[in-house]
């Protein structure tokens, strides 16, 4: 018996006589969630770990110049963490290059280089550009140990990129010891706590950060991570003020589209599907670059029916920019079509991107996870989540594991995993329509027909076009639950 007849056989084994009624969900459920999805292999990607700490590397062939103003944006970026455009960031790694060469026992230029290359890699998805950044990273450190703030806030930088939130939380906090009244130092520390799911020390840093006395310039990347904490709280109203308020400020286009895509995927959360391609469309005026809002954009098209554009934004994200989480949805969007030729095609790419980015250090085992979950091996999912959850506890890992764990049949388990996801009361339950219908049906599994109900009717309320291939399956479950007054009363 395949992995699939597993699972489904778990899920419609028979229930108690006094709730036969239900059969009828769980059948919905089972052709929903294993016939529907497209099973593949099992991912094996995992290529030889890669080297973590490289010596001093000989400084690197002289790169492109540029206009003086877009290289000092770009320093602004990798000084403050205010976005930039791919050009400048271009431009100045070619200067920064040219320095090395000259002076190479320049610890700073060294420092600024690695931290130019994380920027370019995480916004142009290569992850090829890591290990450079590590390499030039550590060689600053090597040339100027001590007090190297530079040096540590582009390690931490790198980690965040590479998934990786314990290294970023070390990193991050020497940063800060070194140098406590620096407001540049807390965002990518609240990013490192949410990461590992101390939410308590995430709010703690950013009401640190919101007390510092900041500049004009930094003002509005202060905002934006203000928002960025408020929407994991729940508190989107104030997340939208913020990021609104970051975008009317911000000093060059590429900043302003950052922000108003930030905007753009509030909106899509909650949505407001004008409102979102509004934004999104807004920002990739200003900056053709803005992969949040390219993805957005198409993301936005498909929900509102207008397949044949989405499909064509989608192919022109990942032709561009080929990153596994644009290949998972676009693979996806093809399934709900009932394509499912074009869905592998886009899944075999997405095994082939993660193999370059974990080749460039990126810990993608909670995409893996997800991936295997629905399309693949959930036992395999399962196994890696578990240990992603023992090394960085996460909301998002939560909400993975706990389906995962639904997908093998492990249902009360689930639940637990599902709940930390999903409650606010502990600090970290984001408000997402998907965490919501994952906790729906595990509930529904699970015979609890009431918050099954809720938790299914949360997620449409959330946003009743959060994902192509789930919101039908939310409404066939809904459907299938019937009134509430049906409802059987609880036993004693």
């Amino acid at each position: 018996m395949d992995n699939q007849q597993c699972v489904g056989t778990s899920l419609i084994s028979e229930p108690p006589a006094p709730r036969r009624s239900r059969r009828v969900l769980r059948r919905v459920l089972v052709a929903a969630l294993t016939g529907g999805f497209l099973a593949g292999g099992v991912l094996v990607l995992l290529p030889e770990e890669p080297q973590r700490r490289p010596g001093p590397v000989r400084p690197p062939a002289a790169g492109p110049q540029a206009a003086p103003r877009a290289r000092q944006e770009a320093l602004t970026t990798v000084t403050y963490g205010v976005p930039a455009a791919l050009p400048g960031l271009t431009a100045l790694i070619g200067r920064e290059e040219q320095r090395v060469r000259e002076r190479p026992k320049d610890a700073r230029a060294w420092a600024v280089l690695g931290s130019a290359y994380v920027e370019r890699g995480r916004l142009a998805g290569e992850a090829a550009d890591f290990p450079k950044a590590e390499r030039a990273l550590r060689t600053s450190l090597e040339v100027r140990g001590g007090r190297n703030t530079e040096a540590l806030d582009g390690l931490t930088a790198l980690a965040l990129a590479r998934r990786d939130f314990p290294a970023a939380k070390s990193y991050g906090e020497q940063a800060l010891k070194a140098a406590p009244k620096r407001w540049s130092a807390y965002p990518p520390l609240i990013d490192a706590y949410t990461g590992l799911g101390d939410y308590k020390k995430a709010r703690a840093a950013l009401d640190t950060l919101m007390g510092l006395r900041t500049g004009p310039d930094e003002r509005p990347a202060v905002r934006a991570r203000a928002a960025a904490v408020y929407r994991d709280r729940g508190w989107r109203e104030d997340a939208v003020a913020q990021l609104t308020d970051a975008a009317a400020a911000a000093r060059t286009p590429a900043e302003q589209a950052a922000w108003l895509a930030g905007v753009g995927q509030l909106a899509w959360e909650r949505g407001d599907l004008p409102d979102a391609l509004r934004h999104f469309e807004a920002a990739l005026r200003l900056d053709p670059d803005q992969r949040t809002a390219a993805v957005g954009r198409a993301r936005t098209l498909a929900a509102q029916g207008r397949t044949a554009q989405a499909l064509a934004a989608y192919r022109a994200v990942v032709a561009h920019r080929p990153d596994p989480e644009d290949l998972l949805e676009l693979g996806e969007l093809y399934e709900s079509l009932d394509q499912p030729r074009p869905a592998e095609e886009q899944y075999a790419r997405l095994r082939e991107a993660v193999r370059r980015s974990v080749a460039g250090g990126v810990d993608e085992e909670l995409l893996i996870g997800r991936f295997e979950a629905d399309h693949g091996d959930p036992w395999e999912a399962v196994e890696r989540l578990r240990e992603e959850w023992r090394r960085q506890p996460g909301t998002e890992v939560a909400d993975a594991l706990g389906w995962a764990l639904h997908r093998t049949g492990e249902d009360q388990e689930a639940l637990t995993y599902a709940t930390a996801a999903t409650d606010e009361s502990k600090g970290g339950g984001v408000r997402s329509a998907l965490y919501a219908f994952h906790r729906g049906v595990i509930e529904a599994e699970l015979e609890r027909y009431g918050p099954a109900r809720r938790y299914l009717e949360e997620a449409l309320r959330i946003n009743p076009y959060f994902s192509p291939l789930r919101v039908p399956v939310a409404r066939e479950a809904l459907q299938a639950l019937g009134d509430e007054s049906e409802e059987p009363p609880p036993s004693e």
